[in-house]
């Protein structure tokens, strides 16, 4: 099984299991500096800016690699943002794209974060308080590209951003009270198609012209990862030569060079880190039925697959490695959450549908590692469910080193702040 750069190969699973417990989250240093330096090197004609979506991971040792590489943050609450900026990240590297402009807002724009106005009462807000700022508006460009109906953040069952033919009205509320529109962006979903990607924004290039100051074109992010064998990774340099064709024909036509913005998150993370869990049991269901193969690790700490029906490699390490695993097996690997969701391995696109997998059978003890868990998995974890603490995270040095750089919560942490 090979995510990245993080292989099995690479990763001593027995080791992680030993230092840091299971269920565990494991990053790699070397897959995310390479990642990185992908994105990276994405050809823009008139200049780049990456921005890492930190609601991807916005652990702090991901941050700091990320930051130390050079990309910019995106952040999409404000506590997200002043959680950026607690690993020590310059304010002027940070953006806020927001549904809810929340608490600390004032003084995260006075220290220097760019807030993206994502509605008219955004605009009014910031205009009422900052006027004359520079700041960015997000468009719903009417078509979202996202890879179910979950993730598609665009078109007219999407609340994100301002529908575009109302981009003139907050255009015009903008220079009433002297705010200065000088990015466009829109982020029309996740794992979408690549030339529909390319397509809608050649659609969002059209409102430019109405948006004399505007400088820079934030296309979001939503480039897709292989996750698992069958899937399609999007070609970067593909995408790349698509916008490029885009932004050097709107320079020629209107004499405007547009700085362009990117901001993956997946892309940059999911498979830069694994889970490993343990095999807790075994059981079955008949001869009719199903072989589950039960981990320590569910919806606690990844919850992709109930919620998406996403697909995420497993595989199953025995725990001694004189001791072989056994024959493979048709079976179903679930999580320890009395939920009948909490699946590991859905059909695809179907959370409610099993999908099972043909696996050396494990047996209880033995290990098991969720590939592709670098992304949207302990960012986005049904966390304290079932009163499970939250798992560790440890990063897998470059040198080889393991660092837990998130302790394991303990059990008074879940309910330390009742009251």
């Amino acid at each position: 099984m090979a995510y990245a750069a993080f292989t099995l190969d690479s990763l001593d699973v027995r080791r992680v299991a030993a230092a840091a417990g299971t269920p565990a989250y494991v990053y790699s240093e070397t897959a995310l500096t390479t990642r990185a330096d992908e994105v990276l090197s994405f050809r823009a004609p008139f200049g780049l800016t990456a921005r890492f979506a930190a609601k991807a991971n916005p652990s702090r040792a991901v941050l700091r690699i990320f930051d130390a590489k050079g990309l910019h943050f995106d952040a999409s609450t404000t506590f997200e943002a002043r959680r950026v900026l607690s690993a020590g990240i310059a304010p002027t590297r940070v953006q806020i794209t927001a549904q809810m402009l929340g608490e600390g807002l004032d003084d995260l724009v006075r220290a220097g974060v760019r807030v993206t106005a994502c509605s008219l009462a955004q605009v009014e807000r910031l205009g009422r308080t900052f006027p004359g700022l520079a700041i960015g508006l997000r468009v719903n460009p009417g078509e979202g590209s996202g890879g179910n109906n979950r993730t598609n953040v665009a078109g007219p069952g999407a609340s994100f951003g301002i529908w575009h033919e109302r981009l003139g009205e907050a255009s015009a509320l903008a220079e009433s009270y002297g705010l200065r529109v000088t990015w466009l962006h829109h982020h029309v979903g996740s794992g979408g198609e690549p030339k529909k990607w390319a397509g809608i924004a050649e659609r969002t290039m059209t409102f430019l012209d109405a948006l004399p100051h505007v400088t820079t074109l934030n296309l979001g992010g939503g480039f897709k990862v292989a996750r698992v064998e069958g899937e399609k990774r999007t070609d970067l340099a593909r995408a790349a030569d698509a916008i490029d064709v885009l932004l050097q024909s709107y320079a020629a036509r209107i004499g405007r060079r547009l700085h362009l913005e990117i901001e993956p998150g997946t892309f940059l993370a999911a498979n830069c880190g694994v889970i490993v869990a343990r095999v807790v049991d075994v059981v079955d269901t008949g001869p009719s039925g199903h072989v589950f193969v039960k981990i320590d690790a569910g919806m606690a700490e990844i919850l992709r697959p109930s919620l998406y029906g996403a697909q995420h490699p497993v595989e199953f390490v025995a725990a001694d490695e004189s001791r072989p695993l056994g024959a493979p097996r048709t079976l179903l690997v679930v999580g320890p959450c009395c939920e009948s969701g909490d699946l590991i391995t859905p059909a695809p696109g179907d959370p409610e549908a099993l999908g099972e997998r043909r696996l050396p059978i494990p047996s209880i003890g033995d290990l098991c590692v969720i590939g592709g868990a670098g992304a949207y998995c302990s960012s986005m974890a049904a966390r304290n469910y079932n009163s499970i603490p939250a798992a560790p995270e440890v990063m897998v040095r470059a040198s080889g080193a393991l660092d837990v750089v998130r302790r394991r919560q303990s059990f008074e942490d879940i309910f330390r702040d009742e009251v």
